[in-house]
């Protein structure tokens, strides 16, 4: 079953304890963007954040540092809790050390690529990490919409981690909605990071269960 992993970047950061409690019991894990307004053209949160809304939530913390030069402030959240903490292929970083820096920690560590970055960038360090995320849109806003012409990378990416590491799991963040969130799935997707379409919905808990139920036939989600 895909899992489901709310982006806090859509929720109302008035109330973040309040918004999390509304997707705990449903969502497989919690999303956080770090921006820091040089790898892209927001500033969203850092790790003081991160460790105090750590003690609101037993979800997976799934880190996603959009950030230049990561390896500087990775300690840092190292001890806020993270389970999952992923890196841009993009960064200015040397990409083996800044992950191997995060998996003696005991953490999983993952890689992003942009939309138009090349699977070939990250394909030689396959077999080092737990986690491939693929950009959908490109980084730096919440509410944009799904790029389609990413999907043939799923696939070839999905196609790389049975071959290579088939223990890693394959995460689509950008633009996912129902239609796009099918997509994603049916192209080889285990995790779909989604922002708006959780957040902004009536029922998070309904919207995160027909999300995941979304490239399903049957699925019991659909019979109650």
């Amino acid at each position: 079953m895909t899992k489901i992993a709310p982006s806090l970047l859509s929720a109302d950061f008035s109330c973040l304890s309040d918004e999390i409690k509304r997707i705990e019991h449903t969502a497989d894990m919690l999303h956080l963007d770090v921006m820091d307004g040089h790898f892209v053209n927001n500033i969203t949160f850092g790790p003081v954040v991160v460790s105090a809304i750590r003690e609101k939530s037993r979800l997976l913390f799934d880190v996603h540092l959009m950030i230049t030069n990561p390896s500087r402030i990775i300690p840092e959240f190292i001890k806020t809790g993270a389970d999952i903490i992923t890196i841009h292929a993009e960064c200015q970083d040397e990409l083996l050390p800044t992950i191997r820096m995060i998996k003696n920690a005991g953490i999983k560590a993952g890689i992003s690529i942009n939309p138009p970055t090349p699977l070939n960038i990250v394909a030689p360090l396959i077999q080092e990490i737990d986690l491939l995320l693929i950009m959908s849109v490109n980084p730096g806003w919440s509410g944009q919409g799904f790029i389609q012409e990413v999907l043939p990378k799923i696939r070839e990416a999905k196609g790389l981690l049975k071959r290579d590491n088939p223990a890693a799991e394959l995460e689509v963040d950008g633009g996912i909605n129902l239609e796009t969130g099918k997509q994603a799935i049916e192209a080889g997707a285990d995790i779909l990071v989604a922002g708006s379409f959780v957040f902004n919905s009536i029922d998070p808990g309904k919207a995160i269960e027909d999300l995941r139920c979304a490239g399903t036939v049957t699925c019991s989600c659909h019979s109650n």
